[in-house]
């Protein structure tokens, strides 16, 4: 997408939401008795809510609208990527599912280097060498065996008739057919999906109908994840593979195994953060700065003033660094001190370290001048509560949006372009966003680290809140401030998802303020104290319910940064 169109999308979504907010779940949230499912495409709430409705947990519905994404939201929803789920059940019991790509058994910590050490043409990102071993299907599947209740079939089949049946595309598709117009000749099979019969691109209203998509989602509905890492599916991969020059086998399909994890847990207030382990940094690095921001009164300093945003940039500052240095795969990585990271024994030094009126300068804090990687910001959260008090918060990617923009011959699914996400050049780290270290190197089998923070906070063993994003690195703090509005600031989950929000990772050393919502005032303080800052569009797409502890009262908002957002419920 350009930025000439993105610009006006951008005012296109501001204008024609604002609006309907309440509809949507924006400033408004939705309510909702029993159940409640919020994702970034209202067809796949919709199809969510239906699962809940007929006697499905809040993990079938989450599995469902998952494959529903997989056929409306093409940009990220997929079974060509991977993710992260995290569950808490109503009577207490948590668990996480990681289903995160992989290094093929090809791979190699170079792989991506000329004889000079440089990247070649872009390829960890462009190109079949981008893409990592898929998990969708594999931790959707194993979620299901543990935790759902409905038949596996009965939670595809809404996908496969969005899929054959079609469904009315959005001007955001519409601009992704006309790149691929614009790029026929060099993905020729990604033009066999999203171009008309006639070669032409499509526009916002046409049907978009998905024939191979919905044959290989039904080898999934028939045969479970085994449909799609064995067999014709699998299949059609390799060959595909082989045959333009990508290096994933029907060895690595066969291998790929999700797993299940314990959670990252810590706590804030009086209430308890249930978060992702690595591969995913989300819930490390979010339990870490609310540890950091547990010390300073920020209800009295006043929501988004500019004491505030100084004493969180100086927590995000120090986690972001942690992420960095430490943070990888857990089975590449046995030393990854995370007891140590998110103790709070660890954030009482830190925040002794954070003076009350000035920034601390990110290359002064005995870290190295490390800067982090590109991660793209299009990714897909989606939140379920059941009416038993289950909850589920999910959120998996293709990484940049559509991901390699690469179709399956005949399998009709995008694949991702995650190896990207490894530091590709070993030992090396430049001011210009290479990072180098070790805990994240390309490895045969490894997963690559992640930004994605599907989060849930609980009070008194039960869950209260369920929230995600996607954002690429912006993800955990669009979390961290979502959680911050609602326990700091009183907000509901509507308010709290659309409140403006800001940005700082450790390095480069700058804050980026959205566009709106923050004066002039507040900004020249925030300068005064040592802060530099730019302004951005718009950060996250945050997906949120909120859950009342005493009358079980469910309310759910999309925010009004997505474009098909929408909680459902009933």
């Amino acid at each position: 997408m350009s930025d000439f169109s993105k610009f006006f999308l951008g005012l296109f979504i501001f204008f024609s939401f604002s609006f309907q907010l309440g509809a949507q779940g924006g400033r408004i949230p939705v309510s909702a008795k029993k159940g409640m499912v919020v994702s970034s495409h209202y067809l796949a709430s919709q199809v969510g809510k239906d699962i809940l409705s007929q006697g499905g947990t809040a993990i079938d519905a989450s599995i469902a609208t998952a494959f529903a994404l997989s056929v409306t939201l093409p940009a990220a929803g997929n079974i060509g990527g991977g993710g992260f789920l995290v569950y808490h059940a109503g009577d207490g019991e948590t668990t996480t599912f990681n289903f995160r790509e992989k290094a093929p058994l090809a791979a190699t910590r170079r792989m991506y280097l000329d004889k000079n050490g440089n990247v070649k043409d872009n390829t960890n990102h462009d190109g079949l060498l981008s893409v990592g071993v898929p998990g969708t299907v594999s931790g959707l599947f194993m979620a299901h065996q543990k935790f759902g209740k409905l038949p596996w079939k009965k939670l595809l089949q809404p996908a496969i008739n969005l899929a054959e049946n079609g469904f009315a595309i959005s001007p955001v598709i519409e601009d992704f057919s006309n790149w691929v117009f614009e790029n026929k000749d060099e993905y020729e099979s990604t033009a066999r999906i999203f171009l008309k019969k006639d070669g032409t691109p499509f526009t916002a209203g046409d049907i978009l109908i998905q024939k191979d998509l919905s044959e290989t989602l039904k080898r999934i509905r028939d045969k479970g994840a085994d449909g799609f890492y064995m067999g014709k599916t699998a299949s059609l991969i390799a060959d595909f593979m082989r045959s333009n020059g990508g290096i994933i086998t029907k060895k690595d399909l066969k291998e790929y195994r999700a797993e299940e994890m314990e959670p990252i847990k810590g706590t804030y207030r009086t209430y308890d953060i249930i978060g992702m382990p690595p591969p995913s940094s989300g819930g490390t690095a979010i339990v870490e700065m609310l540890n950091i921001l547990e010390g300073f009164d920020l209800t009295n300093e006043g929501h988004n003033s500019a004491q505030s945003l100084h004493y969180i940039t100086e927590a995000m500052r120090r986690a972001f660094a942690d992420r960095a240095l430490y943070l990888g795969d857990p089975d590449f990585n046995e030393q990854m001190p995370l007891d140590k990271i998110t103790s709070k024994e660890y954030a009482n030094k830190l925040r002794s370290t954070i003076l009350k009126q000035k920034a601390t300068p990110s290359d002064s804090a005995n870290f190295n001048k490390a800067h982090l990687t590109y991660e793209s910001t299009e990714t897909t959260h989606l939140s379920v509560v059941d009416s038993m008090g289950n909850a589920v918060s999910l959120t998996y990617t293709l990484e940049q949006s559509y991901g390699s923009k690469i179709v399956v011959e005949g399998a009709g699914f995008l694949l991702n372009n995650e190896m990207g996400d490894f530091n590709a050049i070993p030992g090396y780290t430049d001011t210009k966003g290479r990072i180098g270290t070790k805990p994240n190197q390309i490895e045969p089998g490894k997963r690559m680290l992640s930004s994605m923070s599907p989060v849930i906070v609980a009070k008194d063993g039960k869950p209260v809140i369920v929230i995600g994003s996607p954002g690429g690195r912006t993800i955990i703090n669009t979390v961290l401030q979502v959680i911050l509005n609602m326990v700091d600031y009183d907000m509901d989950i509507a308010k709290a998802i659309e409140s403006p929000r800001f940005h700082h990772q450790w390095l480069p050393d700058v804050t980026y303020f959205e566009e709106w919502g923050f004066s002039p005032d507040t900004q020249r303080l925030y300068n005064e104290m040592g802060h530099e800052f730019e302004i951005r569009n718009t950060q996250g797409r945050a997906m949120g319910i909120s859950i009342d502890p005493e009358t079980g009262m469910l309310e759910g908002a999309a925010d009004s940064r997505s474009y098909d957002g929408k909680a459902v419920g009933y």
